[in-house]
């Protein structure tokens, strides 16, 4: 269990390293950075992404899930406050287009990593 955790903020890490090389405006200082950052990260989708799911319910089901990506967006932002400048987002758009492109990288990194522990 704990294993699995750990390997999911890894994961996120190299996700959020990704999204770094993708985007000027998306600033990650290092590994270490990356780490510190995907384990604040998963402690606020814990705590304050189920609050807002629930304050938003009805426009997210009115945008069939879409501002979902806002919600993400909002707690990358909020993760970058509370890490400082070593983990910088220029602006919510870039927040946005990152929570995308972090859902899909770590969609394929958590398949592929299932899918080879299987064997």
């Amino acid at each position: 269990m704990f294993l699995r955790g750990f390997l999911s903020i890894f994961l996120n890490a190299i996700a959020l390293i990704a999204v770094a090389q993708m985007f000027e405006s998306f600033h990650l200082e290092s590994f270490g950075a990356a780490l510190i950052a995907s384990l604040v990260l998963a402690i606020l989708n814990t705590i304050v992404k189920p609050i807002l799911i629930v304050l938003t319910l009805p426009i997210t089901v009115i945008s069939l899930g879409f501002f979902l990506f806002v919600i993400n967006a909002i707690t990358l932002m909020i993760t970058q406050s509370l890490i400082g400048s070593t983990f910088v987002i220029d602006g919510f758009g870039t927040a946005i287009l990152a929570a995308i492109i972090i859902s899909i990288i770590n969609l394929f990194l958590n398949k592929l990593v299932k899918d080879t522990l299987k064997y």
